[in-house]
C-alpha cells in the first residue's frame, strides 16, 4: 500500500421506523462508528437519508407533516453527538439526510449528503441530481416514491480534496446514470461515496425486482472501472415500514472488482484498504481521458434530453 491508502468503512443500516427518535438513530450510527474504528477505518460512509425512515413512500398533502423529516441545520442538536464522537476518535464520515434550506428566505428542500473530515469539519455538501419516482399521489402503487414531490434537484456534481485524495458524492438513483461518474471523473475524482435506499419491488416494471441486486452492483462496478475510481455504495435496507429494501453494500476498486460486501440486511460494517494510487492504473491507461476521449462527437449527451429516433 502507498501513503495514499485510506481504510474506508461501509456502514450499512437496517430499517428505521417512522416513529424512531433521531437520538436512537444517531446512537446506532455511533455504534457503527465504533465498529468501523475498531477495524482501523479512517472514513465511514453511511446511507442516504440515514436519520429517518424513507418518508417518500407516503403521500402527504400537508407540508407540515413532511417537514418533520427535514434538518434545518447541520450539525443539529440530534446529530451533534455523532460529530463529537467522530472528532474524539479522529475519524471522518459521510451521510445523507433531508435538508431544509431557509437561507434565501424561501424554503428549499434537498436530498443531501455531506462529507466530514477527521477534524469534524464539513468539507463537502452534495444535493441529489437525479430524482426518481413521481410528483403526485398514485394510489395504484403498493407504496409511493415521491422524491420528485418532496425534493428539488441538485445542480452539479462536485469534488473535494480530502483524505489524501479527490472525493465526490452521489446519492442512490445517481448511481444508475453513467454521466454521474464521468462528470466526477473529469474533475479527477478518485473516490465516490454513494448512499442508497432502494425498494426491491419496482412498481412500474416488477420484472426488474429479481434483478435489483444485479443492477445495483452492475452500475457501481462499471462506474468504478470506466472512470478509474473507488466507489463505496452503502444501503439503508431490510423491511422498513413494510417495504423490503435492498442491502448488498459494497466497496468497489477501480478495477471494477468488489473488495468488501455486507452480507446481512441490517446494521453492519465492512472495511477495506483503498489505495487511491490504484486509480492511476486505469486513469493513465485504458481510460486516459485526455488521450482517448472524443468530446466533439458526444454533443448529443448535453444537447438532447430524451431519445429521438431517426425518421422512418
Amino acid at each position: 500500500m502507498t501513503d495514499r491508502s485510506v481504510r474506508i468503512a461501509a456502514a450499512q443500516m437496517g430499517p428505521i421506523a417512522r416513529d424512531e427518535p433521531r437520538a436512537d438513530v444517531v446512537d446506532r450510527m455511533i455504534a457503527l462508528l465504533h465498529r468501523a474504528r475498531a477495524g482501523g477505518a479512517q472514513l465511514v460512509v453511511f446511507p442516504e437519508l440515514a436519520l429517518t425512515t424513507f418518508f417518500p413512500r407516503w403521500f402527504f398533502a400537508d407540508w407540515a407533516e413532511v417537514d418533520v423529516f427535514f434538518e434545518t441545520e447541520m450539525p443539529s442538536a440530534a446529530t451533534k453527538p455523532l460529530f463529537d464522537e467522530a472528532l474524539r476518535l479522529g475519524i471522518g464520515f459521510s451521510f445523507g439526510y433531508a435538508e431544509a434550506d431557509d437561507s434565501s428566505g424561501t424554503r428549499h428542500r434537498y436530498n443531501t449528503s455531506i462529507l466530514v473530515d477527521g477534524r469534524g469539519a464539513i468539507v463537502g455538501k452534495y444535493h441529489k441530481v437525479h430524482l426518481p419516482g413521481h410528483e403526485e399521489h398514485e394510489p395504484w402503487r403498493p407504496f409511493q416514491h415521491l422524491e420528485r414531490r418532496y425534493f428539488e434537484p441538485g445542480s452539479s456534481f462536485d469534488v473535494w480534496r480530502a483524505f489524501g485524495g479527490i472525493v465526490g458524492m452521489a446519492i442512490c438513483n445517481d448511481r444508475r446514470w453513467p454521466e454521474t461518474y464521468r462528470v466526477l471523473a473529469l474533475q479527477g475524482c478518485e473516490l465516490a461515496l454513494i448512499g442508497y435506499n432502494t425498494p426491491i419491488h419496482y412498481a412500474p416494471d416488477p420484472t426488474q425486482d429479481a434483478l435489483a441486486g444485479f443492477h445495483n452492483h452492475l452500475v457501481l462496478q462499471s462506474g468504478a472501472y470506466q472512470n478509474g475510481m473507488w466507489v463505496v455504495g452503502v444501503a439503508k435496507c431490510g423491511v422498513e415500514e413494510g417495504v423490503d429494501a435492498l442491502a448488498q453494500s459494497v466497496i468497489v476498486a477501480p478495477s471494477g472488482q468488489i473488495v468488501a460486501q455486507c452480507t446481512t440486511a441490517g446494521d453492519e460494517v465492512v472495511v477495506a484498504e483503498c489505495d487511491l494510487d490504484r486509480c492511476a492504473q486505469y486513469k493513465h491507461t485504458l481510460f486516459d481521458f485526455d488521450r482517448y476521449r472524443r468530446p466533439e462527437v458526444y454533443g448529443l449527451i448535453t444537447e438532447r434530453r430524451g431519445a429521438i429516433p431517426p425518421p422512418p
